[in-house]
């Protein structure tokens, strides 16, 4: 074994994660199986964010540094054989930012130790990570108690010849949640023709932005459920829910080089119709009952008010006729539901996590510390300026439904023998 037989740092009482403005109390232990001669022993406590314009790149491009701080352990001397402890202290600023490490960047907090040998010899290093949660109260963000809503008309030809549309409304209960609360979603959709549509789908998106030589976006579908298809000239609504995972927080405030954004996107793909509902995801729940609209009878307390639709095409008067009218809507089934697990089994992983909130979708209490998720997982990067395509991790994948390349969508007008397939055969002439 060489001279140097340990040399660690380790921080009070286990700890690895810290608020803002608290102190961080650790030792530096160093066991010699020999005198070691040294010009100086130094710890420093360092916090910085790097971003690449490459996934899982160390390469940085552009850096930020929030703190950067040293101490003197010990000066120029010897130390004999054997064991000796070095305490320290530093006292972390209140505008750290949270914690995070994505494909593109992160933003790292540790402390390093490192002993400076005469000159000739090497130096001795050694680095401990810690983690910072600088937890976003939702209750701070405007209006996030109020109702989310988004409506959205899409006009479209079928049949050659026959109009229609179809308005799709969503909304949730609240604009912003916490880790473990439900999020609920409601879609009212209208069908003013005589088409059915495709399937609904809803999808909890998260966006990452990093701030390199251009900005790169990093998208990736956290959850995803799909409900059944509207029937011609019905009206119908759809009631799910979706659980928050462990997620990192929105904005990632005190950090200028990376920004997190989460949305609700509802869509139909035939026609081709989405809504976007913003939603935050922050550590300290909304503690403010929703407040909601006055909505009809046998609605959710945050569904919009009705909309009476426009009377359907002349043409398709007759055949609208006897079906139900829109002020009577049918109710949705769900197909598939992306979170098939309980929401126990991913909380688990994450040190200091809540119980589960109940299924009404009321916010779980902390009782000790918000959890901290500080990465993305898996995730499909693209770039929002340039002719690049999208560049896939190797990780399974969950996209979002891609309907941006989708037309309107029209009928194949039938070919010449399949008009004249219903043509009496006794008046077509023989060759």
């Amino acid at each position: 074994m060489g001279r140097v037989q340990l040399f660690e740092i380790s921080l009070s009482h286990g700890r690895v994660v810290y608020s803002p403005g608290e102190p961080l109390a650790g030792t530096v232990r160093v066991r010699l199986g020999a005198p070691l001669p040294f010009r100086a022993i130094r710890v420093t406590c360092t916090g910085s964010c790097g971003v690449s314009n490459k996934a899982n790149d160390a390469a940085w491009v552009a850096e930020e540094d929030y703190f950067n701080s040293s101490l003197s352990l010990a000066d120029k001397g010897s130390l004999p054989a054997g064991e000796h402890s070095f305490p320290f202290q530093f006292l972390l600023p209140a505008t750290a930012p949270t914690s995070f490490e994505g494909p593109f960047g992160k933003i790292v907090h540790q402390v390093r130790a490192a002993i400076h040998t005469p000159r000739f010899s090497k130096d001795h290093k050694c680095s401990l990570v810690f983690y910072i949660l600088s937890p976003l109260n939702l209750n701070s963000i405007p209006d996030i108690e109020q109702p989310n809503v988004a409506s959205a008309t899409k006009k479209f030809s079928y049949k050659l010849v026959k109009t229609g549309s179809v308005v799709l409304t969503a909304s949730t209960d609240l604009r912003g949640y916490v880790v473990g609360q439900a999020l609920q979603l409601h879609a009212d959709i209208e069908n003013q023709s005589g088409k059915d549509t495709s399937p609904v789908v809803a999808s909890l998106l998260q966006k990452v932005s990093y701030k390199a030589k251009r900005w790169i976006h990093d998208v990736r579908t956290i959850a995803e459920v799909e409900g059944a298809g509207v029937k011609a000239w019905r009206r119908a609504q759809w009631h799910e829910q979706i659980l928050v995972p462990a997620l990192p927080q929105s904005a990632l405030p005190g950090c200028s080089l990376i920004h997190i954004d989460y949305y609700l996107q509802v869509s139909l793909k035939a026609p081709e119709a989405t809504v976007t509902l913003p939603v935050f995801i922050g550590n300290i729940a909304v503690n403010h009952a929703p407040l909601s609209p006055q909505p009809g009878p046998g609605l959710p307390p945050w569904a919009p008010p009705l909309v009476v639709p426009s009377a359907p095409p002349q043409e398709e008067a007759e055949a609208a006729a006897g079906g139900p009218h829109f002020l009577d809507p049918v109710s949705l089934s769900t197909k598939s539901h992306s979170q098939q697990q309980p929401l126990l089994a991913t909380l688990g992983s994450v040190p200091g996590a809540p119980e589960p909130c109940p299924q009404d979708g009321s916010p779980a209490s902390y009782p000790l510390r918000p959890p901290l998720c500080i990465s993305t997982g898996a995730t499909v990067p693209y770039f929002a300026e340039g002719s690049g395509g999208p560049v896939p991790t190797t990780s399974t994948l969950i996209l979002p439904p891609e309907y941006s390349s989708w037309g309107y969508p029209y009928e194949a007008p039938p070919s010449y023998e399949q008009s004249c397939g219903g043509v009496d055969p006794s008046l077509t002439p023989e060759s």
